[in-house]
């Protein structure tokens, strides 16, 4: 059992059947996380570095704990506080840490391509946990498994993704990932917030939410990014709540339900409205979980271990 890839650091190197592996591979790890003893002796001998240079709660928390579930052994490094702070290279740091026969890295940096930059210079396996605006693949690989959990098959569906599409690492992979598998994708959000040329990557545009959410059998929302906005692209948040945000009112009006997801944060009343994402159309919760198992399955898979432990 392993993937075509040494290295998950993008969804556009995966080839389809690497991403039904990993669904797999999720299924059964999903069971383990259910029994009483939610562990298994998978990787008791392999040692995994979470290296992170830019913040993250959910992302690493859920990296750690499908590392522990797995039996690795794990080492946090964050670069404040680090030799980073005095000027060291990411080459000169990530040596010194393989030195200590690191098996595995898990990476998330402020710069598009920094993982696609370090696989070249070192052994280990590289995961990128996000990188800059670029890439944040194994969200997409959660998202879509979650989908498949819901609706049984991505084949046709139609999936809607509103918000700042711009500076949305998720986005990317997202269109990478459901277009990989089959669905439908749409881009919806002001127009300063989608990048010219997105529909040369096989999306639609519709900058009405109200028609996307009508369109769409699953809508995928994401907050605005305003760390990585180095201009004003719309007047004020409530002013984007009132046109972007997705409300109650929006789903009652619809024909039909709607599965609502978001990879969080999420900024209530501002891109979504707490009686939506507390709503039973919302899965965002499913999501959390499903991010345990699934980077637990990409973690053991590129780890290249043959048995699945039960």
């Amino acid at each position: 059992m392993s993937l075509s890839v040494k290295h998950l650091l993008g969804i556009k190197e995966l080839q389809q059947q690497d991403i039904e592996q990993i669904f797999q591979t999720a299924d059964n790890f999903k069971q383990v996380l259910q029994r009483s003893i939610r562990k298994v002796p998978a990787l008791r001998d392999t040692t995994i570095v979470n290296l992170f240079f830019e913040n993250s709660t959910r992302t690493r928390i859920s990296f750690e704990l499908a590392e522990k579930r797995l039996s690795a052994d794990t080492v946090n490094f964050s670069s404040s506080g680090s030799s980073v702070s005095k000027g060291e290279t990411l080459i000169d740091t990530v040596k010194n840490i393989l030195s200590m026969k690191v098996d595995m890295i898990v990476m998330r940096h402020s710069a598009s391509g920094a993982p696609w930059f370090l696989a070249k210079h070192v052994d280990a396996s590289i995961i990128n946990a996000g990188d800059g605006t670029n890439e944040h693949p194994t969200q997409a690989l959660l998202d879509a498994y979650s989908i498949r959990e819901q609706l049984g098959s991505l084949k046709g569906k139609r999936v809607t993704i509103i918000g700042d599409i711009m500076h949305s690492r998720v986005a990317l992979s997202n269109i990478f990932c459901l277009s990989k598998l089959g669905a439908e994708v749409t881009v919806s959000g002001p127009p300063t917030l989608i990048p010219k040329h997105i529909q040369d990557l096989g999306v639609r545009v519709e900058y009405d939410v109200k028609k996307a959410l009508e369109w769409c059998d699953v809508a995928n929302v994401l907050r605005i990014q305003l760390e990585r906005q180095h201009k004003p692209l719309f007047s004020t948040l409530r002013e984007y709540a009132i046109y972007y945000g997705v409300n109650k009112q929006m789903l009652e009006s619809l024909q039909r339900d709607i599965i609502i997801m978001h990879p969080g944060p999420i900024n209530r009343g501002v891109e979504i409205n707490s009686d939506v994402a507390d709503s039973k159309h919302s899965i965002i919760l499913n999501q959390v979980e499903n991010g345990v198992a699934i980077r637990m399955a990409v973690i053991y898979l590129l780890s290249g271990k043959r048995d699945l432990v039960d």
